[in-house]
């Protein structure tokens, strides 16, 4: 073993880890980082970046088949090549990290390429180097796949969301397993590319975690585009044959005895952070949690920090970044505010994207707050029928009557993510629904319908 003196180590280098791991090195201390894939982690090679790539051409070619109607004729003929091409060129660069790895060691860090797992208060092995940690550790280990044991998968070539994104070419037909955010974004993507897509979700409607009336919108939607929707159905066994020729495909029996086939299965039914494989109980943190507790200044333990998936505050990379601005300022002995998680916004970048920030009607309900809901439809709005074809969505608004103020919002439309920006700023700050209704709303936008939600309330 080799032992190496630093004063933090960074355990994980994803975009939030990388960030701790420069801004401190910058500040002058001696930082090792430690990363087991690619310095950078996730979203820029197997997430946000690229698979929202995908997406931008496969709306693209929505848009495309719009023009009838609307303004003369097209012809889309879809080609898979120019997004595989920008995906490896643009966003991977082949799934090389030597950019990102130059950026941190071009500040002072030291890199070490392996697992990290703690061996103890202020220490940390990767394969044979033991790292010693003066000021603390910094746990951004991110989350993986959470593969269901349905039997008969383990030992098949599925994809998980990595090799939906690293693919060269469209499969002609593609079951996807899981119906939440990342199953239904590579669903619309790969159908509107070409691929025969069904979508088998065991909850009773697509995004579970969302509003009823976003998994009913994305339903229709999907209906109307010829992807298969089986919501409220187990997957009970898998079968894969390799066939002849190439000729290979999967069959998926569902618990009504039903089956699904395709060429390809793609499961995406969530996201799991695995504190065992980090060694967290070495520093009294229950290994069995499925989260590691912190305090709003993402402190885990004495001289360790956790931020990112590995929190349990939502797998998103503006959590992990949001969190490593205070996990610095707290290293650095910094004023900063303390971590706040009641305004989180998540965006589906599905056609229509779904965006939503705070709490759902039926979470505020749970937490016993007096609720009024306002719900306005998009296409009702001057914008929305201005727009026409695609003009899909609505928005909901969720108050806490008590206080008067909004206590989560959806925003499902053309653009949603963008229109969440007003409502999230308006559940951050607690904005009083009064003032709300006495702001000036552009004429004709889609935000304009929050106005309409409003009088609803």
């Amino acid at each position: 073993m080799t032992e190496h003196e630093v004063d933090i180590v960074v355990i994980g280098m994803g975009l939030g880890g990388e960030y701790v791991a420069g801004q401190v090195a910058e500040a002058g201390l001696l930082v090792a980082g430690v990363e087991a894939r690619l310095v950078g982690g996730e979203c820029p090679y197997w997430g946000c970046v690229p698979s929202k790539m995908m997406i931008r051409a496969a709306n693209l070619l929505a848009e495309g088949r719009r023009i009838p109607g609307m303004a003369g004729a097209s012809a889309v003929r879809p080609d898979w090549a120019p997004v595989a091409g920008r995906i490896w060129a643009e966003a991977t660069d082949n799934w090389n990290d030597q950019a990102a790895a130059d950026r941190f060691t071009g500040k002072g860090g030291l890199l070490f390429r392996g697992h990290g797992t703690i061996a103890g208060p202020g220490r940390v092995a990767v394969g044979g180097d033991v790292l010693r940690a003066r000021r603390g550790i910094v746990i951004d280990t991110g989350s993986a796949p959470v593969i269901p044991p349905v039997p008969g998968l383990a030992g098949t070539p599925y994809w998980t969301n990595h090799e939906a994104i690293e693919a060269e070419q469209v499969p002609d037909s593609l079951i996807v397993l899981g119906g939440g955010a990342v199953g239904s974004e590579l669903a619309q993507a790969y159908s509107r590319f070409g691929a025969a897509v069904t979508v088998v979700e065991s909850a009773r409607r697509l995004l579970p975690a969302e509003e009823p009336e976003a998994g009913a919108l994305l339903t229709k939607v999907f209906g109307r585009e010829g992807i298969g929707v089986r919501t409220g159905s187990t997957a009970e066994h898998v079968a894969y044959d390799a066939g002849p020729g190439g000729r290979a495909g999967f069959t998926l029996t569902l618990g009504d005895g039903t089956e699904v086939t395709g060429s390809r299965l793609l499961v995406a039914t969530g996201r799991r952070a695995d504190l065992a494989a980090v060694g967290t109980g070495r520093v009294g943190i229950d290994e069995s949690r499925p989260a590691v507790p912190v305090d709003d200044h993402m402190r885990a333990a004495p001289g360790v920090w956790a931020i990112g998936d590995v929190v349990g505050q939502g797998n998103f990379t503006h959590m992990a970044t949001y969190h490593a601005e205070i996990a610095v300022a707290d290293i650095l002995g910094r004023e900063h505010h303390p971590a706040e998680h009641h305004a989180v916004p998540r965006v589906t970048f599905t056609d229509p994207e779904i965006g939503a920030v705070g709490l759902t009607e039926a979470q505020a309900r749970e937490q016993g707050l007096g609720v009024r809901v306002g719900l306005a439809p998009v296409p009702a709005s001057a914008r929305g029928w201005i727009h026409k074809a695609g003009n899909d969505g609505f928005i909901k608004l969720v108050e806490d009557s008590g206080r008067g103020v909004l206590a989560g919002a959806t925003s499902a439309g053309p653009w949603g993510g963008e229109v969440l920006s007003m409502l999230a700023l308006a559940v951050h700050a607690r904005v009083p629904t009064r003032r709300l209704r006495e702001m000036i709303y552009a004429y004709p936008t889609f935000h304009r319908a929050v106005e309409d939600a409003l009088r609803a309330l």
